[in-house]
């Protein structure tokens, strides 16, 4: 369904639920409707959404509450907006990179408040990446393998004060190892706010023998991995990522 007649139709489908429902605010329910819409293929990637004022028609509600919709959606990044004669509001291709990214940002946004704390961050990577790791032990071809072992050998960048983009990269790979997308957008937005967070402390950031010691673990992990030892790798990412907490407390991250 591409032209303007057919995205009509798809929206217009379910829209009469929205006329009559009024428990919560209009806008987050035709950003619903329009979500599963796209969630479901009704209106597939690259798809032009009706006009403004087709789904003002549509589902009987202000051009303000079309608007608030619409930027729900963008926000999401379900919809892309263009200018121009021929712009409108597009269903967005997904992208697995510019969601790992929103996710950061919001974990980032939560980690300020009390509703999340820096505990909950690494109790979450204790959780995962062990496991992780097994899996990607029990899955990684030989190419794999060598970029595992390239990334726990790599030498620390010196523009790096903290020593943490080496350290992102390893895990980012070890999770990439496991060959499951989800995976790896769980554990890399969680990753990329700690090193932020280590990049924010107020306290100077951990010494270079601490950052050694980092480097020797994930060689650890790495010739576990190489091995096909999946026990002892999950054993030796769990305990590393337990020796974390106590670099990101003495670094001031919380």
């Amino acid at each position: 369904m591409s032209s303007k007649a057919d995205s009509t139709h798809v929206a217009d489908a379910r829209a009469p639920r929205l006329r009559v429902q009024r428990v919560r605010p209009a806008y987050q329910q035709v950003a619903d409707e329009l979500r599963g819409q796209i969630l479901t293929g009704l209106l597939g990637p690259g798809q032009r959404l009706p006009s403004e004022t087709e789904l003002i028609e549509m589902f009987g509600v202000s051009r303000g509450t079309v608007r608030e919709a619409l930027r729900m959606l963008v926000s999401q990044n379900l919809i892309e907006t263009r200018r121009g004669v021929n712009g409108g509001s597009f269903v967005s291709s997904p992208d697995p990179e510019r969601v790992v990214a929103a996710l950061g940002a919001t974990i980032g946004v939560l980690v300020e408040t009390p509703k999340l704390r820096m505990e909950d961050l690494l109790e979450a990577r204790l959780l995962l990446e062990p496991i992780a790791t097994r899996l990607a032990t029990e899955r990684a071809d030989p190419e794999t393998l060598e970029t595992i072992l390239a990334a726990a050998n790599a030498h620390r960048q010196p523009d790096d004060a903290t020593g943490f983009a080496g350290h992102l990269d390893f895990h980012t790979t070890v999770l990439m190892a496991t060959g499951n997308l989800m995976i790896t957008m769980m554990g890399q937005p969680v990753a990329d706010v700690l090193r932020t967070r280590l990049l924010q402390a107020t306290a100077d950031s951990a010494d270079s023998s601490e950052w050694d010691r980092v480097d020797e673990d994930h060689r650890h992990i790495a010739e576990h991995i190489a091995a096909g030892d999946g026990p002892g790798a999950e054993a030796a990412m769990r305990q590393h990522i337990n020796d974390l907490r106590a670099l990101y407390q003495r670094a001031g991250c919380w």
